[in-house]
C-alpha cells in the first residue's frame, strides 16, 4: 500500500518524471490503493502533510523572505482527497475573487464527471425525513450551481471548448431548466463549436441530396475540411448525426445502470453500498498524477515570485541587478556536463552582445534604473522618429533630463531637445518652450543657468531662423526663473547681440519681446542706460513688426522700470525730449523725419505710463477706496491702447481702482488745481512748454512731422482728460498763437501762424473732443487764422496743412465748408482770395458743395485765384452739369474783352490746362481745352512783348507736351493740335531754337500718323490709338528730347503728366 499510495507534495524537478508516475499509477491495478483514494481521511492527515511539505532552504538567510509554509494547492488537494467539496468550492471562490486561481480547483469544478458514478445499481444510501434520495448518474446536489460557474474560461491552454463538450449532454432533463437561465448559454458561439456544427450541417446536406447547397456551404467555409472529423479539433469521437441530435434534444442516451445520490461531505459508512469499478479508480489515479503536475507548476510560480523579491532587495542594496543563470540542478539531474549544457542553451535565439541586446537583457527594476535606461536609449530613438511627430518625445526627454543623476547625460538630452526638430514651426516651438518652463520650475535657477542657457548660446548663430527664433523666445520665457545677475548680464547680452546682428525680422521681433520681459525683472539700475539704448535701437529697426513689438512690450516694460526707480519724468521722458530738440536744431541741414517720427512714437507710447504715474502720486491716492462705487469709465475715455501693457487700468492694477482715481482726479483739477501735485506740475510747467516750443520750430512743409505731432497731442489730451485739456493745454497754445486783430502786423505778419503750430493745434488739440462747443471753437480758430493770414499777406501753408489734415476725415467736411463759405462772403478781397486758394486742397466731395462759392467771386484778382480750383473740378468731378458750369466760367475768362490783356490770367489758364488735360474727361478736353490752346497759341504769335511771348510759349510747350500722350482723333489733330504746334514752333523759332527742333519733330510725327491712318483705315489693320503711341514715334521723340539743353526743372515739367 505504501508503494502505490500517491503523495501530491513530493513533486519532482521535471515534468517527465510526473508523466512516468502517471503511467506507473495507471498500470498498477491495486484496488486497495485506488479505493483508498476515495475514502475520507482522518483529521490528523493535514498535520502530517504540513510536516512533510517542501521548503526552500536557500531563502532562510534572506531578510524579508518569510519561512516557507504549506502551499494553498496542497490544502486544496487534501480537501478534494477528503471529499470536503463545499469547503474546496468556498476556497476556490475566494481565490478567484483575489485573482489567484488554482488549476487543481478549476479543473475539478469544471468537470461534471467528478459528480457522477457510472457503476452498477447502488442501494439507497441515506434516508432523510422518511424520503429516499435517489441519485441519477451519481450526481451531487449542487451540480447545477457548479455547472453555472464559468470556470473553464480561466483555462491555461485557452481551449475551454474541450472541457465543455459533455456539459449539456450529461445534465439530467430535470436540471436543464436551471441551465437555460445560465449566462453561459447566452454567450456567442465558440470557434470549435462552430466547426463541429459546420461539419454536421454539411453531412446532413450531403445525406439528404442538397449537393449544391453543400458545395456553396463548403466554399463559404474554405478553412475547414469537411471530409475529416479530426479537422474540427475536438478530441472526442464524432457525435451522431444532426437528425439524431435534434430528436434526442441533445441529451445523452440512457443506459440501464443504477444510480445513487451521495451528499457532499458524507461519512464513509454512507458510501459502503456504492460499488467502485476499475475504470473509476483508474481515472482517479490519472487525476492524482495531474494534480502533482499542477502542484509543481504552482511551486515554480512561487519560486519565481521569490526571485523577483530577491532582485528588488539586492537592487535596494546598491547592486546593479541580478543576472539570471540557468538552473544547474537541471544538468545535474540529467547527468549533463556544464559545457554540454552551455552548448545546448546556445541554440536559444538570444543576443546580449549588441547595445540593444544589452539594454533588453538588463531591463529596469527601479525608478533610478528606468531613468538610466531612458538616458541611454533616447539618443538612439529620436533620430528614428518622424519629424512631424517628434514633439511627442518632448515630455519624455524633459522628464528624463530633469531626474537623471548624470550631468553629462542631462546635457545630451537637452541638446537633443533644442535640436529635436530641424525647423520647428510656431506650435512646435510653443511645446518646447512650455517644456522649458516646466523644467525650470522643477530644477531651479542654478540648473537652468548651467544646463538650459548653454543650449541657447550654442544656437544663437544657427543657420535656420526658426532655431534662432527658439533661442530668442527661450530667453524671454526663462527670465522669471533665472537669477537677477544672469538676467542682467548673460541673457541681456545675448539678446542685444541678436537684435544688432540678426537679419531675420521674426527673430528680431522675438528678441524685442524677450527684452521687454527681461526689463520687467531686472533690478540693477546700472543697466537702465543699456535698456534705453536697446529701446532706441528697436524703434529704428527697418521692420515694422519689430517697431510694433517695441511699442507693445519693450517701451511699457522700460517705463514700468523707470517708474519703479522714480526716473520716468527725470530721465526717460527728458532724454526723449532732448533728442527731439537736437533733431530740430539740426534741421537746417535737412530734418531726419524718420528719426523724429520714431522718437515721437516712443513719446506717444509713454503717455499712458505717465498718466498712471500722475494718478498714483496724486495727493488723493492714499484715501482712494475702490469700494466707493464710482460711475463706470466711458468707453471712449482713453484712446485704444496698442497692447494690454499700455492700458491705464492694467498699469494701475484694476478698472475699479482706476474709476475711483479718475473721479478724484477730475474733482481735484476742477476745484483745487495742481497745488502740491509735483508730478502733474512737471507735466504742466515743463513738458507742455517744451513740446509747444518744439512744434513752433517745425517746418510746415514736413507733412509727416505735422501728422505725427497732431496724433501725439490728440492722444495726450484724450489721456489726460477734457478738464486738463481746457484748463492747461489750450491756454498755453492760445498764448503762443495770439490771434487777436490788434496783434496782426500787416507788414510782416505773425511768424507763429506760418509754422506747424496752427495745424497741430487745430487737428491735435481742438479735435480731441467732438461736442458742439468744441466744433464751434475749431471753426472760429480757422476763420481767425484765415483772416489774420490774409490781412498780413502771410503764406497760407499752415492753413492749407490744416485743411489737408481735417479734410482726410469726412466728419469735418461740413466744418470746412463753413470756414470756406466764411471766406467767400467776407468783405475783404484778400480774405476771399485766400478762400479761393483753399479750394485747391479740398477733396472731390467738397468740390461739388463749394463750387457755387467759386462762382460768386467776381473780383478779377480773386477770379485768377479760382482758376486752379476750377482745374481741380475739371480733374476730379464727373458730373456733366457741374462740368458745363465750369466750362462756361472758364470760357467767360477767355472771351471776356476785359481779360484779353491779362497776362497772368492766360498763364494760369494754360498751366491749368496742361496740368488737368490728361486726366480730364475726354469730351471736355476735345471740345474745350484743345481749341482754346490753339487760340492762345495763335494769339501769342501777335504778342509784341518778347518776355510775355516767351512766357506764354514756354507754358504752351509744357501743355502740348503733356497732351501729346493722350488719344486725339484725326479731326482734332488736323484742325486744332497740329495748327497749335505750328504756331508754337513759330514762336520758338525766334525765341528758343532748342525747343523749335523738338516741335518740328513732333509736327512731323503727327503728320505721318495722320497720313498713315488715312492709308490704313480702309484696311482696318491698325487702330488709331495704336498708331498714336507707336514705338517708333516714341523713340524718335525721346531722341530729339536728348538734344535739348534747357534746365532739368523744365524737362521735369514736360513729363509730369505722362501716364
Amino acid at each position: 500500500m505504501a508503494a502505490c499510495s500517491v503523495n501530491p507534495f513530493n513533486g519532482s524537478d521535471s515534468e517527465d518524471e510526473n508523466e512516468n508516475e502517471k503511467e506507473k499509477s495507471a498500470g498498477d491495478g491495486a484496488p486497495g490503493c485506488r479505493s483508498g483514494a476515495l475514502s475520507p481521511k482522518t483529521d490528523s492527515q493535514p498535520a502530517a502533510l504540513l510536516s512533510g511539505s517542501k521548503t526552500s532552504p536557500s531563502l532562510e538567510a534572506v531578510p524579508g523572505v518569510s519561512e516557507a509554509r504549506l502551499s494553498v494547492d496542497a490544502v486544496a488537494a487534501q480537501l478534494l482527497r477528503d471529499q470536503y467539496i463545499l469547503t474546496a468550492l468556498e476556497l476556490h471562490t475566494e481565490l478567484l475573487e483575489s485573482g489567484r486561481e488554482l488549476p487543481r480547483l478549476r479543473d475539478y469544478f469544471s468537470n461534471p464527471g467528478n459528480f457522477e458514478k457510472q457503476g452498477g445499481t447502488p442501494p439507497a444510501v441515506k434516508e432523510q425525513g422518511g424520503n429516499t434520495v435517489a441519485m441519477k448518474g451519481y450526481r451531487a446536489g449542487s451540480v447545477s450551481t457548479l455547472d453555472s460557474l464559468d470556470f473553464a474560461r480561466y483555462s491555461d491552454d485557452g481551449h475551454r471548448e474541450a472541457d465543455d463538450r459533455v456539459a449539456e449532454r450529461e445534465v439530467p432533463s430535470q436540471e436543464k431548466r436551471s441551465f437555460k437561465s445560465s449566462p453561459e448559454i447566452q454567450e456567442p458561439i465558440r470557434p470549435l463549436e462552430k466547426r463541429a456544427l459546420n461539419f454536421l450541417v454539411n453531412e446532413y446536406l450531403l445525406k439528404n441530396n442538397y449537393k449544391l447547397s453543400s458545395i456553396t456551404f463548403s466554399d463559404e467555409n474554405d478553412d475547414q475540411d469537411f471530409e475529416l472529423w479530426d479537422d474540427v479539433g475536438l478530441n472526442i469521437p464524432k457525435p451522431p448525426g444532426l437528425l439524431h441530435l435534434y430528436r434526442n434534444g441533445g441529451s445523452r442516451p440512457t443506459f440501464p445502470r443504477s444510480t445513487a445520490d451521495i451528499g457532499v461531505g458524507v461519512e464513509a459508512k454512507e458510501l459502503l453500498g456504492v460499488s467502485i469499478t476499475h475504470e473509476t479508480l483508474q481515472e482517479v489515479a490519472l487525476l492524482e498524477l495531474q494534480y502533482q503536475v499542477d502542484l509543481l507548476n504552482s511551486e515554480k510560480q512561487s519560486l519565481a515570485e521569490q526571485i523577483k523579491h530577491l532582485q528588488r532587495y539586492i537592487k535596494a542594496r546598491g547592486t546593479q541587478g541580478i543576472v539570471w543563470r540557468p538552473n544547474t540542478t537541471f544538468s545535474a539531474f540529467r547527468n549533463l556536463s556544464p559545457a554540454f549544457h552551455k552548448a545546448l542553451l546556445s541554440f536559444c535565439r538570444t543576443s546580449i552582445d549588441s547595445r540593444l541586446g544589452s539594454e533588453v537583457s538588463h531591463i529596469a527594476s527601479s525608478e533610478e534604473s528606468l531613468l538610466l535606461t531612458l538616458g541611454r536609449c533616447l539618443p538612439h530613438i529620436v533620430p528614428n522618429v518622424l519629424l512631424a511627430k517628434r514633439e511627442e518625445l518632448i515630455p519624455l526627454i524633459l522628464s528624463t533630463a530633469c531626474l537623471h543623476p548624470e550631468p553629462k547625460e542631462r546635457d545630451q538630452l537637452l541638446h537633443i531637445l533644442f535640436n529635436l526638430i530641424k525647423r520647428p514651426d510656431d506650435e512646435q516651438r510653443q511645446m518646447i518652450l512650455t517644456g522649458c518652463v516646466a523644467f525650470a520650475c522643477h530644477v531651479g535657477p542654478t540648473r537652468v543657468e548651467a544646463e538650459l542657457l548653454p543650449q541657447c548660446w550654442e544656437q544663437i548663430n544657427h543657420k535656420y531662423p526658426e532655431r534662432r527664433l527658439l533661442v530668442a523666445e527661450s530667453c524671454g520665457v526663462l527670465a522669471p526663473y533665472l537669477l537677477d545677475t544672469i538676467r542682467s548680464s548673460l541673457v541681456l547680452s545675448m539678446l542685444q547681440q541678436m537684435l544688432a546682428e540678426d537679419k531675420s525680422d521674426p527673430v528680431r521681433e522675438a528678441v524685442v519681446r524677450s527684452l521687454g520681459i527681461i526689463m520687467g525683472y531686472i533690478n540693477d539700475p546700472d543697466k537702465y542706460p543699456q535698456g534705453f539704448e536697446l529701446m532706441l535701437l528697436s524703434l529704428s529697426d527697418p521692420s515694422e513688426r519689430v517697431v510694433c513689438a517695441a511699442h507693445q512690450v519693450l517701451i511699457p516694460a522700460l517705463a514700468a522700470w523707470a517708474t519703479k526707480m522714480g526716473t520716468l519724468q527725470s530721465q526717460l521722458l527728458t532724454s526723449l525730449l532732448a533728442r527731439i530738440e537736437g533733431l530740430i536744431r539740426e534741421s537746417d541741414h535737412g530734418l531726419d523725419e524718420h528719426k523724429l517720427r520714431t522718437l515721437l512714437s516712443a513719446l506717444q507710447s509713454l503717455t499712458p505710463p505717465l498718466f498712471a504715474m500722475v494718478l498714483q502720486s496724486a495727493p488723493f491716492t492714499p484715501q482712494a477706496d475702490p469700494q466707493d462705487g464710482a460711475p463706470p469709465i466711458e468707453v471712449t475715455r482713453f484712446p485704444r491702447p496698442a497692447s494690454l501693457l499700455q492700458d491705464v487700468a492694467v498699469i494701475i492694477g484694476s478698472r475699479e481702482k482706476l474709476t475711483v482715481l479718475l473721479q478724484l482726479y477730475d474733482h481735484q483739477l476742477e476745484h483745487e488745481g495742481t497745488t502740491g501735485w509735483a508730478s502733474l506740475l512737471w507735466v504742466v510747467n515743463q513738458l507742455l512748454p517744451q513740446l509747444i516750443g518744439i512744434v513752433g520750430r517745425i517746418s510746415i512743409t514736413s507733412t509727416t512731422c505735422v501728422h505725427e505731432f497732431s496724433r501725439f497731442f490728440w492722444r495726450f489730451c484724450r489721456t489726460f482728460g477734457r478738464i486738463f485739456t481746457n484748463t492747461k493745454v489750450k491756454p498755453q497754445f492760445q498764448e503762443i498763437l495770439r490771434l487777436s486783430e490788434e496783434n496782426v502786423d500787416v507788414t510782416t505778419g505773425n511768424g507763429v501762424l506760418t509754422k506747424a503750430t496752427v495745424p497741430i493745434y487745430a487737428t491735435g488739440v481742438l479735435t480731441c473732443y467732438n461736442q458742439e462747443e468744441d466744433r464751434k471753437l475749431l471753426v472760429a480758430f480757422l476763420e481767425d487764422v484765415m483772416m489774420t493770414l490774409s490781412l498780413s499777406h502771410a503764406p497760407l501753408d499752415s492753413l492749407k496743412a490744416s485743411f489737408v489734415e481735417l479734410g482726410a476725415n469726412p466728419a469735418y467736411h461740413e466744418l470746412l465748408l463753413t470756414v470756406l463759405w466764411y471766406g467767400v462772403v467776407h468783405t475783404s478781397a484778400h480774405v476771399r482770395c485766400t478762400a479761393a486758394r483753399m479750394f485747391e486742397g479740398v477733396t472731390e466731395t467738397l468740390v461739388a458743395q463749394i463750387v457755387t462759392g467759386l462762382f460768386l467771386l467776381h473780383c478779377s484778382s480773386v477770379r485768377i485765384s479760382t482758376i486752379p480750383a476750377f482745374g481741380t473740378i475739371m480733374e476730379t468731378v464727373t458730373q456733366k452739369e457741374l462740368l458745363e458750369r465750369v466750362k462756361m466760367q472758364l470760357a467767360s475768362f477767355l472771351e471776356d474783352p476785359q481779360y484779353q490783356d491779362q497776362h497772368s490770367l492766360h498763364m494760369e489758364i494754360i498751366g491749368t490746362f496742361g496740368r488737368v488735360g490728361p486726366n480730364a474727361e475726354p469730351r471736355f478736353r476735345d471740345e474745350f481745352v484743345l481749341p482754346h490752346l490753339y487760340k492762345l497759341a495763335l494769339a501769342n504769335n501777335l504778342q509784341a512783348a518778347k518776355t510775355k511771348r516767351l512766357d506764354i510759349a514756354t507754358q504752351l510747350f509744357e501743355a502740348y507736351s503733356a497732351l501729346s500722350c493722350c488719344f486725339i482723333s484725326e479731326e482734332l489733330m488736323v484742325n486744332h493740335f497740329l495748327p497749335g504746334l505750328r504756331c508754337l514752333r513759330n514762336d520758338m523759332e525766334l525765341l528758343s531754337p532748342e525747343h523749335e527742333v523738338i516741335l518740328t519733330s513732333m509736327i512731323k510725327e503727327c503728320e505721318q500718323k495722320v497720313e498713315s491712318r488715312s492709308i490704313q483705315e480702309p484696311l482696318g489693320s491698325v487702330s488709331l490709338a495704336a498708331s498714336l503711341v507707336s514705338e517708333d514715334a516714341k523713340t524718335k521723340f525721346l531722341s530729339k528730347m536728348g538734344q535739348l539743353t534747357t534746365s532739368g526743372a523744365m524737362l521735369a515739367n514736360v513729363f509730369q503728366r505722362k501716364k
